[in-house]
């Protein structure tokens, strides 16, 4: 089972639901994170990325300048990386930006895995 975390806003790159950790990221932008709020997003993102590494793909097209579709996804079986999600999440809920947890057996076409995530292009039939 793979886990993803969004908000009902779009990303204009990619058409789908925008993840948490870009909605968390365009508060900041918008100066409205409360300092301790910054903090604690500074402090699991740093952590994001010293456990998780980052996708080396993000199509399954080879050309250069091929648009990245693929949506990330996190394996069921990683707790840690999941309560860490959920903690980023209460930054938005406490801005009014609801939560949604969306999972699948089906991402659509893995471009990139490893041991905690894929990266997949979806499927037509992928709620993304």
């Amino acid at each position: 089972m793979y886990i993803r975390f969004v908000i009902q806003k779009n990303d204009e790159d990619s058409g789908r639901r925008q993840g948490i950790f870009q909605a968390v990221g365009d508060l900041e932008d918008d100066g409205v994170l409360l300092p301790h709020e910054r903090t604690t997003y500074h402090e699991l993102y740093r952590w994001f990325n010293k456990n998780l590494k980052t996708p080396q793909r993000f199509t399954t097209s080879s050309k250069p300048h091929a648009k990245k579709v693929a949506m990330s996804w996190f394996k069921d079986s990683v707790k840690e990386a999941i309560s860490n999600m959920f903690m980023v999440a209460q930054i938005l809920e406490a801005h009014g930006i609801a939560l949604e947890i969306i999972r699948t057996d089906r991402p659509g076409y893995i471009v990139y895995e490893d041991q905690h995530q894929v990266t997949a292009e979806p499927f037509n039939d992928t709620i993304t």
